[in-house]
């Protein structure tokens, strides 16, 4: 991840919890991550995980998709390749490109999952959109809940009730995932 992307961020966490008048206490305990994680992250001192920013955002009641949309805003309709953000998690190698523009009516995000590799969300991540997962290459095993879905090129899965989901690469090369989210219908 780039300095400035870490840094925009680190900015737009601190936002959304300055909007939400919570406290980086408050944040803590909704979240289960430390005051002092929360606070080197917000200073751009720490990269954080997938899975740590997906604790904050169900906390902060956004999804990561909004986390990222909201850092990256910018106005434009058209999202080339070579302008398309792209974050690394630092702990597994999972990369998330946000191919979408910015606030548009849905939000598409296109995945690597490194073989063997895990990322985990708790349910509150998926409550604020509508999520379809549509395999671009390799194998995905996805757990919603007490269920699991083994995904080939070519799948799409539309989740259902918020449920904690994990995403797993099973294979021995590389998979690539498209997720797309839209408003949940009330």
């Amino acid at each position: 991840m780039s300095d400035e992307l870490t840094a925009d961020l680190a900015a737009t966490l601190r936002a959304v919890r300055a909007e939400r008048e919570m406290s980086v206490q408050t944040l803590a305990e909704r979240s289960g991550v430390s005051r002092a994680m929360i606070a080197k992250i917000e200073r751009g001192a720490a990269q954080p995980t997938a899975a740590l920013l997906g604790r904050l955002v169900a906390a902060l009641g956004i999804t990561l998709s909004e986390l990222f949309t909201r850092t990256e805003q910018d106005g434009r309709r058209l999202a080339r390749r070579a302008d398309q953000p792209v974050w690394t998690d630092p702990e597994t190698g999972y990369r998330r490109r946000s191919v979408s523009p910015a606030g548009g009516p849905a939000q598409i995000v296109e995945v690597e999952l490194p073989p063997g590799a895990s990322v985990a969300y708790p349910a509150d991540a998926y409550a604020l959109a509508r999520h379809q997962i549509y395999l671009l290459d390799g194998r995905l095993r996805f757990r919603e809940g007490d269920v699991t879905h083994e995904l080939e090129a070519g799948d799409c899965l539309e989740l259902g009730a918020p449920a904690p989901g994990e995403y797993h690469n099973p294979g021995d090369a590389p998979c690539r995932y498209l997720v797309v989210l839209s408003a949940r219908r009330h």
